[in-house]
């Protein structure tokens, strides 16, 4: 004798596919201003310096460069610009 499994839903969808479609239309603000940010004219110059660090490092077969300061000084740059412009719009 085998016993069908049923699920009872209460107004939840059917298909999962479904329930991932709506959670895909939710768009993170903050990816949004970082995005928005990140083609600045300062953190433009910024990301430009970390480019040009990663080409150089990549380009040595061995070397104890790293790009730490150059990371930070955009990750700093957009994040500034972020933190001025995103509590603006949080309700």
């Amino acid at each position: 004798m085998v016993l069908d499994e049923k699920v009872i839903t209460n107004g939840e969808p059917d298909n999962e596919e479904e329930e991932e479609e709506e959670e895909e239309d939710l768009v993170d603000p903050l990816e949004t201003m970082r995005e928005k940010c990140a083609e600045i004219e300062h953190c433009v110059h910024t990301q430009a310096r970390l480019e040009q660090c990663e080409t150089r490092v990549n380009a040595r077969s061995s070397t104890t460069e790293d790009c730490t300061e150059e990371l930070f000084d955009f990750l700093h740059a957009r994040d500034h610009c972020v933190a001025h412009k995103l509590f603006h719009s949080v309700k």
